[in-house]
């Protein structure tokens, strides 16, 4: 099995979801982004574990999940979704730590479909507009054409595409840990899908219920995002009144890969304060 596999499988409106849970503690969910998958999160999720049984799990349409072409992947099938997995683990209040769109997904989740946590943290993520770099909405407006693009092509938009995303440049093997999925089988034509239904509406619709969160939660924003600005950051704290916010300097919204080290001492003693 590959270092960052699954190894479990779970249905919900025909999608196959793939998932994992490992360590020992209190529960602890993290959400990823796009283009990404859970095991952007894996080398962190796994340094936790040692505190906290820790659930990874990839979106329908990313990573090891189903990417069938008739399947919604946009962010409202993605809060139903989460909502039902929680139920399906039996999480009651866990801890959550979401990225990018990951961060609508757990947001909806809570304020749409009635799950409650002990703690979220919101890293570098989507909620509110304008969101979608350049690219992303060139690519919005034309999905099906890119779609169509040679292999080579493909995959050379995509790389470059990524590696905007980070302040500090992306080694290979990590690089093929992001792009990998958008390059197997159906992952070309997944990969265009799911920007095509990406929808500002899909935070619109939650953003004047962001006061309405009162569990502890926790901003962290890399200062050189360059997808999602740190202004970002400051607004959403302004909407969540009692959030906290740690502007974590020389990253950019790839934070994970630019900052690792700040990043899980952040998420480490955000957690462990509230572990209890």
């Amino acid at each position: 099995m590959p270092p960052h596999a699954l190894g479990q499988t779970l249905v919900w409106r025909n999608r196959t979801v793939a998932w994992e849970r490992f360590g020992e503690g209190p529960p602890l969910v993290f959400l990823h982004g796009t283009p990404w998958s859970s095991a952007l999160w894996r080398p962190i999720a796994d340094a936790l574990a040692r505190r906290f049984t820790v659930h990874l799990w990839d979106m329908p349409g990313y990573g090891a999940s189903s990417k069938h072409a008739e399947h919604a992947v946009d962010l409202g099938a993605q809060g139903e979704l989460f909502a039902h997995l929680l139920a399906e683990w039996r999480l009651d209040r866990p801890h959550v730590v979401a990225h990018d769109i990951g961060g609508a997904v757990a947001l909806r989740a809570r304020l749409l479909h009635g799950v409650r946590y002990a703690s979220l943290c919101l890293v570098d993520v989507v909620a509110l507009r304008p969101w979608g770099s350049p690219f992303f909405r060139l690519v919005k407006q034309h999905s099906d054409v890119f779609a169509q693009l040679p292999e080579a092509v493909h995959r050379g938009a995509v790389e470059a595409y990524v590696r905007g995303a980070s302040h500090h440049g992306i080694g290979a093997d990590d690089l093929d840990m992001l792009v990998g999925p958008w390059n197997e089988g159906p992952g070309q034509a997944a990969f265009y899908r799911q920007i095509a239904q990406a929808d500002e509406g899909f935070t619109d619709e939650v953003e004047a219920l962001y006061g309405d969160v009162d569990e502890p939660t926790h901003i962290v924003w890399g200062a050189e995002d360059a997808w999602i600005p740190a202004d970002r950051a400051h607004r959403l704290r302004e909407l969540i009144p009692h959030a906290t916010l740690a502007i974590v300097p020389e990253a950019g919204h790839l934070i994970q890969l630019d900052a690792p080290a700040a990043l899980s001492s952040e998420l480490t003693r955000w957690l462990e304060a509230r572990r209890g």
